[in-house]
């Protein structure tokens, strides 16, 4: 494996990471906001604050670690993204801000706050449809380079099918994996009357999610035709994803393997998720930035690949560990121990 693909999979690794544990994130704090309108607050409410306060900080250093490791490998991709990305990046800044202010007040006793609330699911789905945008730009025709001047084509970003496909699909995700992850969660905390309601909500979303991932990937078929060929020539992968998604809704609708059923649909996302990277190389951003024209030079790649190796062999295990200290211990997981976070 040369040195310009083990970066651009490192860096891979790290972005499926925040994928899944931001996921989880912003999901919970979409129905926890809805637990709030629709009434069942004090049966689910307790699931959901128990998952988020010991982890919510720790969700971006994952994408901090993509986006410092994309710019060291590939230093091409500041010039271009940083054009590109000012607008829904500083949307996806703010929300974030927000998001974080209301793990602030909630600290101090204002969680009770519906305006709080509210800016605190409405965030959990508008940030990942902010980022998501990037996919849409990634596949190119939406940035435009003419006399050493980048525009982004507002016309072409907003008018493109596969565009709103990301979107739609981004959103319906989190909302699955959410709560594919609370029905695991609920289930082990042995908190029945939650436990119903969560597998409900994991169930309903999963229609959206295939229908979604079906439409974003024949969207691609007219947005980049030579992304979608690559992808046909990876059709295991994206079929396997499938598998592993009948296999999660089948095992949460039989209400059995359920820690089973979340490693499903991290498989799921997992060969999906790395299908389409690997049938988008070699480029990161079509046709201007490769991983093989653009990359850094070989001294500063190899020295970049281990130091993230490291983070990385860091992050996870220390991630791993947090959940068995707090999410998964025995008493912890059922309420009975002080919260911590």
């Amino acid at each position: 494996m040369s040195i310009e693909l083990l970066g651009i999979t490192v860096l891979w690794i790290f972005l499926f990471g925040y994928l899944i544990v931001a996921s989880i994130d912003f999901g919970a704090g979409f129905f926890s906001y809805y637990s709030v309108i629709s009434g069942s607050k004090n049966i689910t409410h307790r699931i959901i604050e128990r998952y988020l306060s010991p982890v919510w900080e720790v969700t971006n250093v994952f994408l901090i670690f993509f986006y410092i490791g994309l710019v060291g490998f590939f230093p091409e991709t500041a010039r271009y993204y940083g054009t590109a990305l000012l607008v829904p990046g500083s949307i996806a800044l703010i929300l974030l801000a927000f998001r974080g202010s209301y793990y602030a007040f909630s600290t101090y006793g204002s969680k009770d706050n519906k305006w709080y609330m509210l800016i605190y699911g409405a965030t959990g789905l508008l940030i990942p449809a902010a980022l998501s945008t990037v996919l849409a730009i990634s596949e190119g025709g939406i940035i435009v380079e003419n006399a050493g001047t980048i525009t982004l084509d507002w016309n072409a970003l907003f008018g493109s099918v596969y565009t709103w496909s990301v979107v739609l699909l981004a959103i319906v995700s989190v909302l699955y994996i959410s709560a594919m992850f609370l029905s695991y969660y609920a289930h082990k905390a042995r908190d029945e009357a939650a436990f119903e309601i969560v597998r409900g909500y994991a169930l309903f979303w999963s229609i959206p999610t295939i229908l979604a991932s079906m439409l974003a990937f024949f969207a691609i078929a007219k947005h980049n035709p030579e992304h979608f060929a690559n992808m046909l020539d990876l059709s295991w992968m994206f079929i396997l994803s499938l598998l592993f998604f009948l296999v999660a809704v089948y095992s949460v609708w039989k209400k059995r393997n359920l820690g089973l059923a979340f490693v499903a649909v991290m498989l799921q996302f997992g060969f999906a998720f790395f299908g389409y990277g690997a049938s988008h190389l070699p480029y990161i951003l079509y046709p201007y930035i490769s991983i093989h024209e653009n990359f850094t030079n070989q001294t500063m790649g190899t020295a970049l690949v281990t130091a993230f190796i490291a983070g990385l062999l860091i992050l996870v295990p220390s991630l791993i560990l947090l959940m068995r200290l707090f999410l998964f211990d025995a008493e912890y997981v059922q309420g009975k121990s002080k919260k911590k976070g």
